[in-house]
């Protein structure tokens, strides 16, 4: 499927369930490719065909931008290394959980979870440890009993009803055993990717750019600078975030439209600085503002006014 014909169905299957989805931008490139929200849940969403494609630099703004926003990071693909994506089944990027777009419909339209997550070796299901151990107790079995029914070691109970995951094998000798439901569904809003599924921590890169706005650090603002996104930076101050592009007229104004509409569907501020012209103004909801004048304002609370204007 095409980049094209695949957002193209990802937002389709968000507006069905009730989401306000971002314009669409073709600005490259892109660390993230829809804003989507509904009922205070905010997604962040990168559409790619290889979930493998998704770079550390990319993940690394697609998790800054997710948690600035109050959002969900989100990858949907439909491959990973040589296969499909498994419907119904999540895996992780970077920490980042990554789906197909039937898991997509399926959680989001059909309410339907999804149950297990790829890991190196296969894939992995979540066991209620509690709810196993109180199965396990009321049949006076102890840990080394079960796990000769299981063919697994003593110890490997043990874990099982601390938390770790184990094999659709296993889970379903459980569940066959007990005649009950012990594995526990994935919750794609609440962003915690399963144990085994971890990579390692995203570090920002040693290349991370700088903005020409560190300035803005000196009156108490934060500054958080971006790759790949529409807007070149992040800030934040006093509980609000400012999506903001920062350039010259000519090309900063034509993405003030875009980053308008995407502090929309966020509900954040919006603003673009100009570097080669003096002129004032709003463009939808996007204050531009040129340089000189960011350098005069004196603290964060005389941002926000003029955002407020």
């Amino acid at each position: 499927m095409s980049q094209d014909r695949q957002l193209q169905l990802v937002t389709s299957v968000m507006i069905t369930a009730g989401f306000d989805v971002s314009e669409r931008f073709t600005l490259r490139p892109r660390s993230f490719d829809l804003i989507a929200r509904n009922d205070g849940t905010l997604l962040v969403i990168k559409v790619v065909s290889h979930i493998d494609s998704v770079s550390e630099e990319v993940a690394f703004d697609l998790d800054l931008i997710s948690r600035l926003l109050g959002g969900i990071p989100l990858i949907v693909g439909e491959r990973a290394r040589d296969a499909e994506l498994e419907r119904g089944a999540v895996y992780v990027r970077y920490g980042i959980y990554a789906i197909s777009p039937a898991t997509l419909y399926d959680y989001f339209v059909e309410k339907i979870p999804p149950l297990v997550y790829a890991s190196p070796g296969g894939l992995y299901v979540n066991i209620n440890g509690d709810a196993l151990k109180d199965l396990r107790e009321k049949r006076n079995m102890s840990l080394g009993d079960l796990g000769t029914v299981l063919g697994v070691s003593r110890r490997t109970i043990s874990k099982y009803e601390s938390g770790m995951g184990t094999t659709l094998d296993i889970a379903i000798r459980i569940e066959e055993f007990f005649d009950t439901g012990v594995v526990e569904a994935i919750d794609l809003v609440r962003h915690e990717p399963p144990p085994k599924a971890m990579e390692s921590e995203k570090k920002e890169p040693e290349d991370h750019i700088q903005s020409p706005m560190e300035f803005l650090q000196q009156i108490g603002i934060s500054l958080h600078t971006l790759h790949g996104a529409p807007f070149q930076a992040l800030l934040t101050f006093d509980k609000h975030t400012i999506l903001t592009g920062y350039g010259p007229a000519q090309k900063v104004v034509k993405r003030a439209a875009l980053i308008g509409n995407l502090s929309q569907i966020a509900k954040k501020h919006a603003m673009c600085v100009i570097t080669d012209s003096a002129k004032e103004k709003k463009i939808g909801r996007t204050l531009v503002i040129s340089e000189k004048r960011l350098h005069r304002v004196e603290d964060g609370f005389e941002l926000l006014d003029l955002l407020g204007e």
